[in-house]
């Protein structure tokens, strides 16, 4: 990497961890859209009458539409959700994802829930206890991105990838 490639990539900065949980939680409420059109395209091309038939086939049906839909918007450096809180993501260097980058930052992204909902599932908890488990969770590892030089959450440095604040469009 050049002397200038390098400039560059240390003046990206890293959003605060207010607005990429904001963004986080604005990304949840777009998502029951995608979700309810999923939902209701897998009901109908299986035929499926009750809600809890085919749960497991709908769920993973959800993991394709997700990781279509997240690696898509990423390989063009915003969801819609991060373009309203002004962020992007990039690649170690600055540079827009690939799509193959893109998949591996999904997969990746899905440390966020796979561990406590893994450590619940032999116990069969309520949903209460789960919840809160799963939000003890997240709160840690957010919180663990204070500890990473460029304030970057695991998933992202393990996909090499990072969260950035994107320039503000200038008004004319």
């Amino acid at each position: 990497m050049s002397h200038a490639e390098a400039a560059a990539v240390t003046d990206l900065i890293a959003p605060p961890l207010p607005r990429r949980l904001a963004c986080w939680l604005y990304e949840g409420m777009l998502m029951f859209g995608v979700v309810f059109i999923a939902g209701y395209l897998f009901s109908t091309l299986s035929q499926t009458r009750h809600a809890l038939d085919n749960r497991h086939g709908l769920q993973a049906f959800l993991f394709v539409v997700f990781g279509i839909y997240f690696t898509w918007f990423w390989a063009k450096g915003q969801t819609l959700a991060m373009k309203t809180w002004h962020i992007r993501v990039v690649d170690r260097h600055g540079q827009p994802l690939t799509q193959l980058r893109a998949l591996l930052r999904y997969v990746l992204s899905w440390l966020w829930f796979l561990p406590p909902l893994a450590a619940v599932a032999p116990f069969g908890l309520p949903a209460g206890e789960s919840t809160v488990l799963l939000l003890g969770w997240v709160a840690v590892w957010a919180t663990l991105s204070r500890f990473h030089p460029q304030r970057q959450f695991l998933h992202d440095a393990l996909a090499g990838t990072r969260l950035v604040q994107a320039v503000r469009p200038v008004n004319t």
